[in-house]
């Protein structure tokens, strides 16, 4: 794919409902978390918060095919921007998930930049790629009809790959010069797996600290965004002052439930 194709970056097209892709190319630092449990009504709960997108985790949580549909219709319903995280990079997996609407794909464990390559060929349609289209609902995520989402498709769907392993961070900066990969994403705890062999990381281990910074530079290099999983609200604002990140996702539905009622029960019980 050329270079010059426009792309999330460079797209002039507006679409109000398109939220997280308007906050990223404003600058306004998107704050998303991931959802991993299977409700419709989780979905809508948690799209009020203020949160700009969520990312329904259709890897590691437990959401099938149907509810994953259901989340996406609720979430942007609510003009809050659905992303799918997949279970993997067939072209069957992609093509499913961008069906529902969402407005992006996140893509785990991408480790070199012919994965990459594989997963932009497979979410754009012709001449582009290798998308097919014969479903009614990725427009209505988008607030568009049929021909108006293909003609627009190409350019406005956020597709985000994760560096998680150490392979991918030794081919982190072919993987960000691919065209069509808008964004580098960062996750934390499988990438201290594989570079460090425990989770969580410390923080504070060089060879972590410098797998890190070696993905923000890659993609700040090739003029891509990037983003990371961050524990809470304090991390959330120190990473985005500190490490220049465009985006950031807070936990989860799964943590955010525990961890509340952990603390008020240690309150309730002092």
């Amino acid at each position: 794919m050329s270079s010059s194709v426009p792309t999330a970056h460079t797209t002039t097209v507006s679409n109000p409902r398109l939220r997280l892709l308007n906050k990223l190319k404003s600058g306004e630092k998107p704050l998303l978390t991931f959802m991993a449990i299977s409700s419709v009504r989780m979905a809508q709960i948690v799209a009020l918060t203020g949160l700009d997108g969520i990312i329904v985790d259709c890897e590691h949580g437990n959401i099938g095919d149907e509810s994953m549909h259901d989340a996406v219709a609720a979430i942007s319903a609510l003009g809050v921007s659905p992303l799918i995280r997949v279970r993997g990079t067939s072209s069957d997996i992609l093509k499913r998930a961008l069906d529902t609407g969402a407005h992006g794909l996140m893509v785990p464990q991408v480790n070199n930049a012919a994965e990459a390559e594989a997963v932009v060929r497979y979410s754009k349609f012709p001449p582009l790629g290798l998308r097919g289209q014969g479903s009614a609902f990725p427009a209505i995520g988008h607030g568009l009809t049929t021909p108006e989402y293909m003609k627009t498709a190409n350019e406005t769907l956020l597709t985000c790959v994760q560096i998680e392993t150490k392979e991918g961070v030794e081919n982190v900066d072919t993987i960000a010069a691919v065209p069509g990969v808008d964004l580098v994403f960062i996750g934390p705890n499988d990438l201290a797996q594989s570079v460090l062999g425990y989770v969580p990381a410390k923080g504070d281990e060089p060879e972590f600290i410098s797998a890190i910074e070696k993905i923000v530079a890659a993609a700040k290099k090739h003029g891509k965004w990037s983003g990371r999983l961050v524990n809470n609200g304090t991390l959330a604002k120190s990473e985005f002052e500190e490490k220049g990140y465009d985006m950031l996702a807070i936990t989860g539905d799964t943590k955010a439930i525990q961890n509340w009622y952990i603390g008020e029960l240690e309150i309730a019980r002092k």
